[in-house]
C-alpha cells in the first residue's frame, strides 16, 4: 500500500481512525520519551495506523523484546504486516479490548496507544481501558496521544495517576497521557 492510499483510507474512515493527519516525528518522539523501550520486554500498541508509533518503538526496543500491534483496519494491518515483518513484531486485525485473548496471562510493560477515544462509545472506551489496565504489569503505563484534555478525566476513572504532557509539533497539536 503506498503513502497515497494510507491516506485515502485514513480519510475513507475518520470515524475509526479519528485522526486529520497521521502522528508526526515529534509527537511519536514526545510519547515515547515516557517509557523506557529498550528496558521492555512485551509493549502493546492501539492503533497502528500507518506504523509511525510502531517504526518509533521498533527502532528503540530490545531484539528480544514482543511487539503487539492492534489494528481494526484490515488495510492498515497488510501494510504493517509487509513494513514489519520481524518475528517478534505481531501485527493484529482486531479490537483493542482483546488484548488479553492475544497475550495468554503475559503481562506488558507499556501500553500505547493513538485510539480515538472522544469517537468512542462509553463502553468501548471502558472495555478497552479495563483490558489495557489489566494486561499491564504493576509497573507498567498506558500511554494516549490524544487532542482533547478533557479525555484526562476518562483515564483517571481506570488509573491512579494522569500526568499529562503536550506538543504543538503535530497537526493538531495533541496530549500525552501517561496513566499509571
Amino acid at each position: 500500500m503506498t503513502k497515497s492510499d494510507l491516506w485515502v483510507e485514513l480519510y475513507t474512515n475518520l470515524s475509526t481512525t479519528g485522526a486529520l493527519t497521521f502522528s508526526s516525528k515529534a509527537l511519536v518522539a514526545k510519547m515515547l520519551s515516557h517509557a523506557s523501550i529498550p528496558k521492555a520486554k512485551i509493549i502493546v500498541e492501539l492503533g497502528g495506523g500507518d506504523g509511525s508509533i510502531t517504526q518509533g518503538i521498533v527502532d528503540q526496543m530490545a531484539p528480544e523484546a514482543k511487539l503487539y500491534v492492534f489494528e481494526i483496519n484490515k488495510s492498515f494491518c497488510e501494510s504493517m504486516e509487509k513494513l514489519f515483518p520481524q518475528e517478534n513484531v505481531f501485527i493484529i486485525n482486531d479490537s483493542a479490548a482483546n488484548i488479553n485473548t492475544y497475550l495468554k496471562g503475559e503481562k506488558v510493560d507499556y501500553v500505547l496507544s493513538s485510539l480515538p477515544f472522544s469517537l468512542l462509545s462509553i463502553e468501548v472506551k471502558d472495555q478497552i481501558l479495563e483490558a489495557a489496565k489489566s494486561a499491564l504489569n504493576p509497573t507498567g503505563s498506558f500511554i494516549q496521544i490524544c487532542y482533547s484534555y478533557l479525555l484526562k478525566n476518562l483515564f483517571k476513572k481506570h488509573f491512579e495517576q494522569v500526568k499529562t504532557s503536550f506538543t504543538l509539533k503535530n497537526l493538531p497539536p495533541a496530549f500525552v497521557m501517561v496513566c499509571s
